[in-house]
């Protein structure tokens, strides 16, 4: 069964969403599963070079009280899953459209998935700007795909239409929020849901696959 993960990297919820389906992938309940991961953007706003995380914030949530305890559940829901996220370390607020390009590239390669996880690495952990090309670059060649093909594409307009189309067939499906999943184009877990409950979701629509 393909599952289309509806995500954007700077999605913190998308991270500990990822990483709860790799543990149901690593167990017998991921047997047969595959994965693709497809463009949201949260801010979309934003220049193209992005802008200084703290102003973003304070623009965001004025004094930051409100993002400290938004920030203390994340911290601790990702604890669970064996992440440690460092918010501190962020200094800019990208715009990720380069890094859905990249990810786009990236489809059918074998190496999307693990993409992915060095962009949500790069960015939680790392404070690494993953709108920046060279970031982006770097992060492609970690993960074994070609480095320079990497650069160059980013540096034109490849993957630019397909990454718009797919924005737009985010908003056709009625993803409103991420991490979005959808089990073979017609069964959906919206949001990080427990692990446990990913696993029902997922045999269940398994079982009704079957019997269709």
């Amino acid at each position: 069964m393909h599952i289309e993960i509806f995500s954007d990297v700077v999605c913190p919820w998308c991270y500990i969403g990822k990483r709860r389906l790799d543990a149901i992938l690593d167990s017998p309940a991921g047997e047969g599963l595959t994965v693709t991961w497809r463009p949201y953007q949260l801010y979309p706003q934003l220049p193209e070079e992005g802008m200084p995380r703290e102003a973003f914030m304070a623009a965001r949530f004025g004094d930051g009280a409100r993002a400290s305890e938004i920030y203390q559940r994340v911290r601790a829901e990702a604890e669970q899953e064996g992440l440690t996220l460092d918010f501190d370390a962020i200094r800019v607020a990208p715009n990720t459209l380069r890094a859905h390009r990249l990810l786009s590239w990236a489809e059918g390669s074998g190496r999307q998935h693990d993409l992915a996880e060095a962009l949500f690495r790069g960015y939680f952990q790392e404070g690494r700007d993953v709108g920046d090309p060279a970031v982006l670059a770097a992060a492609a060649g970690s993960v074994g795909l070609d480095h320079d093909a990497a650069a160059e594409m980013l540096a034109g307009q490849d993957e630019v239409d397909k990454v718009r189309q797919e924005l737009s067939l985010a908003e056709a499906v009625g993803v409103t929020g991420v991490p979005f999943f959808v089990m073979a184009g017609k069964f959906a877990i919206p949001g990080a849901q427990p692990r446990e409950v990913m696993t029902q979701l997922i045999e269940r629509a398994r079982e009704r696959l079957a019997t269709a």
